[in-house]
Parts: structure tokens; sequence; C-alpha cells
């Protein structure tokens, strides 16, 4: 029985819960936030890199 009564929950267990899954929740956001800023940045640089190489390859095929 006093095992069972170690195991269980208080309201301010809880409580506590709630507010540190609030705090990790909105970190999350901010962290994926700002991957989403970082990743529309590195997906430009990669087409503008494709792109500037199917130029290329175009360029030299049509020359011959």
């Amino acid at each position: 029985m006093e095992a069972t009564i170690k195991t269980l929950s208080t309201k301010d267990d809880i409580a506590n819960l709630r507010k540190e899954m609030g705090n990790d929740l909105s970190n999350l956001r901010k962290e994926m936030g700002e991957n989403r800023a970082e990743n529309i940045k590195w997906m430009f640089i990669f087409w503008v890199g494709n792109v500037g190489t199917m130029l290329a390859i175009a360029l030299l095929i049509l020359k011959k």
C-alpha cells in the first residue's frame, strides 16, 4: 500500500507538469520558427545553384 501511495501524483505535481509542458511547447514552437526560416534560406540557395547548373549545361549543349 505504501508503494502505491508514493507513486500517486498530487495536484501540485500535475500543476508543475502543466507549467513545464507549456514552457517546453513554447520553446519548441520558437525553435520550429527559427528552423523554418533557416530551411527556406537553404532551399533558395539550393535552387539557385541548380538553375545555374542547368543553364550552364543548356548553354554548352546549344553551342555545339
